[in-house]
């Protein structure tokens, strides 16, 4: 299977599934952590908390799988929203919890620093590249994303700030680290932006 969207019980997959198929992909849902292994690109959707999306995957054995693809096979996986959250080392939504830990870092909530910032971060916001990487080719800075969403991912590394958006003091919208990357926003909700960085990782 070319693309593969993982259902572990906290995703919008039809409408991610949807955006993948309208770029050219054979994109399927698994409910079966063993379909990872026939996998050319992996999807990991989210909406929900932090340590229940972790219980989630623990419960329905992903974990395992989806380290052997993504770091043993080094299948390209893209988070998006709650997803790109779990790539961290740990969450702090209510306690702290451990995550997949694929990417340096953990995620904080949002802090607004203007009296008319509202927290979740709901709606249209644009980015602004912050490293050269495939997922952002063809796209530029001021491109406007869709955003829901209460935390955002503190990098450990900047190398792996792909992109930021200015709200909350600016928080990073984009997370890379070679064949792994992940969006704060919705790209399967963005449009032709969206579709753009879709087609950039399918490429990968």
């Amino acid at each position: 299977m070319e693309t593969v969207i993982i259902d572990y019980g906290m995703g919008n997959l039809l409408s991610v599934q949807r955006a993948f198929e309208k770029c050219g992909s054979d994109a399927a849902i698994i409910d079966n952590p063993l379909e990872l292994r026939s996998a050319q690109h992996i999807v990991l959707p989210g909406v929900g908390a932090f340590p229940d999306a972790m219980e989630h995957l623990r419960q329905g054995g992903w974990i395992e799988e989806l380290d052997r693809a993504v770091l043993e096979k080094e299948v390209p996986i893209l988070g998006i929203c709650l997803g790109m959250q779990l790539l961290a080392e740990k969450g702090c939504e209510g306690s702290v919890c451990e995550g997949l830990g694929y990417i340096p870092g953990e995620i904080v909530m949002l802090e607004p620093t203007e009296a008319k910032e509202r927290i979740p971060h709901v709606g249209w916001n644009e980015i602004e590249k912050r490293v050269d990487v495939p997922l952002f080719d063809g796209i530029g800075d001021g491109t406007n994303y869709y955003f829901v969403h209460s935390y955002h991912f503190r990098v450990e590394n900047e190398e792996h700030a792909a992109a930021v958006t200015p709200y909350c003091g600016g928080f990073v919208s984009a997370v890379a680290r070679d064949h792994i990357a992940g969006t704060q926003f919705h790209p399967e909700k963005s449009q032709k932006a969206g579709f753009k960085l879709i087609r950039n990782f399918l490429a990968l």
